[in-house]
């Protein structure tokens, strides 16, 4: 990793999971920016941002709406998806959808390695 640090945006409507994303991915180096609301992210601006991680459930705009809508201007952005309902994480079609697809409750380790892989490359 470079000396100035990678910018990853969490967006996600459970408070909790926000602040425990943040405490792992802080704790790994990196600097976190956390949205409850896609809208909120989308107001705030892509252009410096890393990574993005978006939990697919959300009321307004879901995490594939976002992933979509963030495609336009930044195709290249990676975006790690999680979700709670497994029906969606299980469903081949869907799951290839974003750059890696987790499950709620969350392997830390397995997300860092991701992302830390994601952004070494």
């Amino acid at each position: 990793m470079s000396s100035s640090k990678r910018i990853i945006a969490v967006v996600d409507d459970d408070s909790r999971l926000l602040e425990s994303l943040e405490n792992l991915l802080e704790s790994a180096g990196y600097a976190v920016r956390t949205f409850s609301s896609p809208r909120a992210l989308l107001r705030a601006g892509l252009a410096d941002l890393d990574c993005l991680i978006t939990d697919i459930g959300m009321p307004e705009m879901d995490g594939f709406q976002l992933r979509d809508t963030v495609g336009k201007s930044r195709p290249d952005l990676p975006i790690f998806m999680v979700t709670g309902r497994h029906e969606i994480a299980d469903h081949p079609g869907k799951a290839a959808l974003a750059t890696t697809l987790f499950r709620k409750p969350i392997d830390g380790r397995l997300l860092l390695a991701a992302v830390e892989k994601t952004l070494s490359g």
